[in-house]
């Protein structure tokens, strides 16, 4: 084999490491943002309750309010958890991803769109076909992840969220977004 080929071959192979960052299918990084307090509501009893995706150290209404939410189904890689649209007290809006368990990989991102989730391969590639939003990179593939959302944003003009691969456009995982 002559040198140019050996120089060749290593290219190629660096390359082929840069794109596909396999290294990233064993290891995790773990997020654990704080999350909104959910707004205390009182039963038609007059006890105080918390709603179920309240912190355990809620103990006043807030006025956060969760408006949509729903759990993640795999993609291209199993994909679990929770993504929530939370409107807070001062009528900003946050995405909140609830242990969330995904595989790491390259150029994740958190996306909006306003296509619906289709469960198995026929899923993966269909949220860059309408209106999206790019939220952020995704922080990690393992925690609980905030999110602001900018103030021209209307969530209520999204159905759902990707956890999406930018580098080879595929769906790691997506949620449905229903109306709370």
């Amino acid at each position: 084999m002559s040198w140019a080929t050996v120089v060749l071959v290593g290219i190629v192979a660096v390359l082929g490491l840069f794109w596909f960052q396999p290294w990233k299918l064993f290891t995790d990084t773990r997020v654990d943002d704080a999350l909104p307090v959910i707004e205390v509501s009182a039963t038609p009893t007059g006890v105080a309750s918390a709603s179920p995706v309240s912190s355990p150290s809620a103990t006043a209404a807030t006025g956060n309010q969760v408006l949509a939410a729903g759990d993640f189904v795999t993609h291209e890689h199993k994909t679990t958890g929770t993504a929530q649209i939370v409107r807070l007290a001062d009528g900003r809006h946050r995405l909140v991803l609830r242990d969330l368990d995904t595989s790491n990989g390259p150029d994740l991102r958190v996306w909006l769109t306003d296509q619906p989730v289709v469960s198995g391969v026929a899923g993966w590639r269909v949220f860059d076909d309408g209106v999206w939003l790019e939220v952020a990179r995704l922080k990690g593939n393992r925690g609980d992840q905030v999110y602001d959302l900018p103030a021209s944003v209307d969530p209520a003009d999204f159905r759902s969220v990707s956890v999406w691969c930018k580098r080879f456009s595929v769906s790691f995982g997506a949620a449905e977004l229903k109306t709370v």
